[in-house]
């Protein structure tokens, strides 16, 4: 009789701990080898984890909604069917809604730990990279322990504050020893400097002192947030927060788009296996005037920008469960059926939450596609890190006024969208974002005849 590890996975290099959303079975269930048997949520991107070996599922040591660091043991697997299974009750307690809550950055109270995690309580608040640095109470230079665990927060953390000219040594966190923590980060970027003391109340997981206290009314549901949508939350509070946003809208006649798409799409479907849609042409004209307008492919940071030399194109996936942005690199270098292979598969895998990290991170441009629910137009918010967004509108046909053949007016059917282009005004002037949709009007209206 053999009991396996089942360990919360680290998802990427800078990602330190994971909250169990989900399990996916149940104490006593046969689990076959790389079936799924719980889901996770990190700071990047929700996945579902599969079992490293088959057998029963023998106890669940982390109950859904806690957040542990990685390589914590959160099942053991019984290899034998058969052998003696462990009651229910062995598992902790169920988390309280509102703990289970948590931000992305709180990390889960020590007691709520599985009895079986290989870290103190102490040394699982840190990074792997935090885990190779001495620990010293004390550095040579006076420094405390509190002083250097706030400097010592995540990765993510450290990013954050690195990209928005925040000083971590100087706030006084949340976290153990005043530790900084992802939620810290944004309140203080979402309400400036004034609201560092707030931080010191050392708030519970999931509370936010600067939105207003309302109070559920009877027959109201009340429901904790996912983790997807606490992220996107934090997401675009930030992001609206610290971009100038301003948006242009162009008309774009697509008919002749249209045309070849019907003309081409069962070759193209035939020789690559992919059904082809509108936005692989979209996506090509989009990096082509990206070159051409290298403002919109470019960051701003501080007092100085950054003009990007790849073009990482991030692409809305709305999942069931929340929105993700997987990310297309390199699309400069893929042709129309390598485009379309690799949106239809980041979809795929996002909807199967089988994404890496890696793959919704570093986008320079994003496009999303509201219109396929039927809006005509929309004011999306650029993400982080980037200086536009392009929004798609319904494609649908249309009664135009054009010049007919010996110059008159005429009535014509055209297909047509409207597109949206929301711009980061600090280093995108009106002027430049009008005259990258131009581009793009140009390219898709007069887009040449292309093979597969």
């Amino acid at each position: 009789m053999a009991r396996v590890d089942v360990v919360m996975p680290q998802m990427g290099e800078s990602i330190a701990e994971g909250t169990l959303s989900k399990w996916l079975k149940k104490v006593g269930d046969a689990i076959k080898r790389d079936e799924p048997i719980f889901e996770i949520s990190t700071d990047k991107v929700d996945a579902e984890i599969p079992a490293s070996s088959g057998g029963v599922l023998a106890e669940i040591l982390v109950t859904e909604g806690q957040t542990v660091p990685v390589n914590t043991v959160v099942a053991r697997l019984e290899t034998e069917v058969g052998a003696a299974i462990a009651a229910p009750a062995a598992a902790p307690p169920k988390a309280e809604p509102a703990k289970a809550a948590g931000s992305a950055g709180a990390p889960a109270k020590a007691a709520a730990s599985p009895p079986s995690a290989p870290k103190s309580p102490s040394s699982s608040m840190s990074t792997r990279a935090e885990s190779r640095e001495p620990r010293a109470e004390s550095g040579g230079n006076g420094s405390s322990l509190e002083e250097r665990l706030r400097t010592k927060s995540s990765p993510l953390v450290r990013k954050i504050a690195a990209e928005h000219g925040v000083e971590i040594a100087g706030m006084q966190g949340s976290g153990i020893a005043g530790r900084v923590t992802k939620r810290d980060i944004m309140q203080y970027l979402e309400s400036g400097p004034a609201a560092a003391p707030r931080a010191s109340m050392h708030a519970p997981a999931g509370v936010d002192y600067h939105a207003p206290n309302v109070e559920p009314w009877p027959g109201d549901v009340v429901e904790p947030m996912s983790k997807i949508r606490q992220l996107t939350s934090d997401h675009m509070v930030t992001a609206r927060r610290h971009a100038a946003h301003v948006t242009s809208f162009f008309e774009i006649d697509l008919t002749r788009v249209a045309r070849m798409r019907q003309t081409m799409r069962a070759q193209f479907e035939q020789q690559t296996g992919q059904k082809l849609t509108y936005l692989p042409f979209i996506i090509k004209v989009v990096v082509d005037a990206l070159k051409q307008h290298p403002v919109l492919n470019a960051a701003h940071t501080g007092n100085r920008i950054v003009f990007r030399k790849q073009y990482n194109v991030g692409i809305a996936v709305a999942l069931d469960w929340g929105l993700i942005v997987p990310v297309i690199r390199h699309a400069d270098d893929l042709s129309l059926s390598g485009i379309t292979k690799a949106v239809n598969d980041l979809a795929e895998r996002a909807r199967a939450k089988r994404l890496k990290p890696e793959e919704v991170q570093g986008a320079t441009f994003t496009i999303t596609n509201p219109g396929v629910f039927g809006s005509l137009a929309g004011t999306p918010i650029i993400p982080a890190g980037t200086s536009a967004i392009l929004g798609l509108g319904a494609i649908e046909k249309r009664p135009k006024v054009m010049a007919g053949p010996d110059g008159e007016d005429v009535i014509a059917i055209r297909t047509c969208a409207f597109f949206s282009l929301s711009f980061d005004h600090r280093i995108v002037d009106g002027a430049d974002a009008d005259r990258f949709l131009a581009t793009v009007k140009r390219g898709l209206e007069s887009y040449p005849e292309t093979g597969v």
